[in-house]
């Protein structure tokens, strides 16, 4: 229940920053907020590092909490549902409509690198999710993942054509919240050049690592393929909390 609470209070807050109801660009301070909202000041403390932690806000000592000038400028570069890590839910075409189309998902056993890579046992399953992401109709990213079948299992065929990670937190109460990502380029293949209609000359963008909970669980291996023209990948870096 707690949970429930601080994400409702971060959403909001979301919420009123994009719609710039927040004067000098400067939020409340906690104990206003918690007033605000009815609830504790732990669970706005949570919010609000929830906030800085996706770089929408920084707090400065002595002078309290504002919002990030950056995402004002570009909210694209911030375009997470709720507060989970999903790199594909950070792309964004303007005025474009996402949608996803399934192409592959069953359940196969955990080979040998993936035991590795997600801490699982011989005897272990994974789901194996294939799909294609598409922006008005436009195939962008073909997207592969494997993901084990004791940290979520009810993720049926449904669940995946939309978004994974939001189900994970609205349902499972959990968060993805950190990845190792390598991104590169390479020739196009067949299926490359099929599904996302390239020509045999021109490259693929790829974008492949692991992503892990907030408890750091290993929750999915992942492998994107890119049109090269939306290779555009942008993160937030903190070196300190002030």
């Amino acid at each position: 229940m707690a949970d429930l609470v601080y994400r409702k209070v971060m959403h909001d807050l979301k919420d009123r920053i994009f719609k710039n109801q927040f004067n000098n660009k400067k939020l409340p301070d906690e104990r206003t907020l918690s007033d605000t909202y009815g609830v504790s000041r732990s669970s706005i403390k949570r919010a609000l590092n929830m906030l800085a932690q996706q770089g929408i806000i920084f707090k400065k000592r002595g002078s309290g909490t504002f919002i990030n000038p950056l995402y004002l400028k570009n909210q694209s570069l911030f375009n997470y549902e709720g507060t989970n890590l999903g790199v594909t839910d950070s792309f964004h075409l303007e005025g474009k409509k996402p949608t996803v189309k399934l192409l592959d998902y069953q359940v196969v056993p955990a080979s040998k690198e993936l035991q590795q890579d997600l801490f699982l046992n011989d005897n272990d399953f994974v789901y194996q999710v294939k799909r294609l992401r598409l922006f008005d109709d436009k195939p962008i990213i073909i997207e592969t993942g494997y993901i084990p079948i004791k940290v979520v299992p009810a993720l049926t065929p449904d669940v995946v054509k939309g978004s994974i990670f939001n189900y994970l937190e609205d349902v499972e109460g959990k968060s993805v919240t950190k990845s190792f990502m390598s991104i590169l380029a390479e020739p196009s293949n067949e299926e490359d050049q099929k599904l996302l209609g390239l020509t045999k000359n021109e490259p693929v963008g790829i974008m492949e690592g692991i992503f892990f909970l907030d408890d750091g669980t290993p929750f999915e291996v992942s492998n994107m393929r890119l049109h090269y023209k939306y290779l555009k990948y942008n993160t937030f870096v903190s070196l300190g909390e002030e």
